[in-house]
C-alpha cells in the first residue's frame, strides 16, 4: 500500500491562476506567441535593452549567492531600508508559503479577506492552520468594511491576517488608516501585507514605516514591475527578527543568479517603469471607456487590471481564446460572474475591443 501524505496535503485543492495554459493552446492549435495574454497583471511594455544581455554577463557555472546580497542592497538604497530588513525569494508564491511554514501550524487560525488571492489558503493549509474567509459583498466592489474586520479580529484573535493591497482580483486599494485599524485590533497577529501590485496604484502610501511595529511582513513583485515573471523574483520586508526566522527556514540557492542580476539591472533603470506606468494608466482608461461603451459592466479598481461582469465567464474566456486572446475566468476566485482583464499596450487592447465588439454584434 503506498504510503499517503499528510491529511492536509492529501485533501489540498490547489490555487488556480491566470496565464497560458500550454497543453490547453496545442490543443486549440495555438502557441503562445499568437495568444495576447490579458490574463496576468504584469507590465507589458518591452524590458529594458540590458536586459536582453543579462545571460550573457551572468556566471551560471556556480552557484548563486543564497543572500542575494548585491540585489538586496540595491532594493535597500531605492527603499530607504536595511538590507537586514530584506529577503529575496523565487517570487512572491514562494514567500508566501515561507512565511507560513514560519509561523503558522495546526491550531492557529489565519483571517484571509475574500475573494482574493489562492495562494494565502493554500499555503495556510499545507501548514495545518485553520482559514477564517470572510467574504465582501458585490454592493461593496468586493471591498471589505474594515469595522466588520476589525471586530472579527477581536473576537477570533488569529494568529495572522493575509491583506491584498491593492487587492486581486478586484483592485480596490485600503488606506493607511484602514490598515493600521487592523493592526490596532490585535498586536498578537501577525499581518502579511502584499502589494504586488502598489507600484500600479497612482496615488498610493508607503507602508514601509509599519514594519517597526515589529509584527508586519510586506511583500513585493519585482515580476510584475518588470515582467520577469518567466524569472520569478520578489522580496519581503520587516523587521530584522522576522526576516531573521525566514532566513533560517528558506532554501540555499533560492534566487537564481540570473533572477538577481535582472533585479539588479531593473532596478537602476529608473526611467523604464514610470514611463510604461503612465502609458498603462493612459491606456486602462481607454479600455475601460470603450468596454463600458460596449455596455459590459465594470467594477472600480485603482491597479492596472479591473474585473467585468458577463453572463458565463468560462464560454467568454473561451470564444475570446478561439481569437488568440486570453483573460481570466474568475470563478476561481469566487466571483462566478466575471471575467479580470489587465491593461497591456494601447494597440493590443485596441485589438481586445475590435474582438468584443465582433462577439457582441453576432450575439445580436
Amino acid at each position: 500500500m503506498p504510503l499517503r501524505p499528510r491529511p492536509q496535503i492529501e485533501n489540498l485543492e490547489p490555487s488556480l491562476h491566470g496565464s497560458m495554459d500550454h497543453a490547453e493552446l496545442k490543443t486549440m492549435g495555438l502557441t503562445p506567441d499568437q495568444v495576447l495574454d490579458f490574463s496576468v497583471c504584469c507590465n507589458s511594455f518591452v524590458l529594458p535593452p540590458e536586459l536582453g544581455t543579462v545571460l550573457d554577463s551572468t556566471v551560471i557555472s556556480r552557484h548563486p549567492d543564497s543572500e542575494a546580497t548585491e540585489f538586496r542592497e540595491c532594493l535597500s538604497k531605492k527603499l530607504a531600508v536595511s538590507p537586514n530588513n530584506i529577503l529575496a525569494g523565487n517570487g512572491s508564491v514562494e514567500l508566501i508559503r515561507l512565511i507560513a511554514l514560519t509561523y503558522f501550524g495546526r491550531g492557529d487560525s489565519v483571517l484571509i479577506p475574500e475573494p482574493t488571492f489562492g495562494e494565502y489558503r493554500v499555503a495556510c493549509q499545507i501548514t495545518g492552520a485553520t482559514v477564517v474567509r470572510p467574504w465582501a459583498s458585490e454592493e461593496d466592489s468586493f471591498t471589505h468594511r474594515m469595522e466588520e474586520t476589525v471586530d472579527l479580529m477581536k473576537r477570533s484573535r488569529p494568529k495572522g491576517v493575509f491583506i491584498c493591497n491593492p487587492n486581486n482580483p478586484t483592485g480596490g486599494y485600503l488606506s493607511k488608516r484602514d490598515i493600521e485599524m487592523v493592526l490596532d485590533a490585535c498586536e498578537d497577529t501577525l499581518m502579511i501585507l502584499d502589494e504586488a501590485y502598489v507600484s500600479f496604484v497612482e496615488k498610493s502610501w508607503s507602508s514601509l514605516g509599519l514594519i517597526g511595529r515589529g509584527n508586519v511582513i510586506i511583500i513585493r513583485s519585482m515580476t510584475k514591475d518588470y515582467a520577469l515573471a518567466g524569472l520569478r523574483l520578489g522580496y519581503a520586508v520587516a523587521g530584522e527578527q522576522i526576516i531573521g526566522a525566514l532566513r533560517r527556514v528558506h532554501p540555499p540557492w533560492n534566487v537564481n543568479a540570473v533572477a538577481q542580476k535582472a533585479g539588479i539591472i531593473a532596478l537602476n533603470d529608473t526611467d523604464y517603469f514610470e514611463t510604461s506606468k503612465r502609458e498603462l494608466g493612459k491606456t486602462k482608461q481607454f479600455l475601460m471607456g470603450e468596454l463600458s461603451r460596449l455596455g459590459l459592466e465594470l467594477v472600480p479598481s485603482e491597479t492596472n487590471f479591473f474585473l467585468v461582469k458577463v453572463a458565463n465567464p468560462a464560454d467568454f474566456r473561451t470564444a475570446l481564446l478561439k481569437q488568440g486572446i486570453l483573460v481570466r475566468d474568475c470563478t476561481s476566485f469566487g466571483l462566478a460572474g466575471y471575467i479580470r482583464i489587465a491593461t497591456r499596450t494601447a494597440p493590443e487592447c485596441k485589438t481586445l475591443v475590435s474582438v468584443i465588439e465582433t462577439m457582441k454584434n453576432e450575439e445580436n
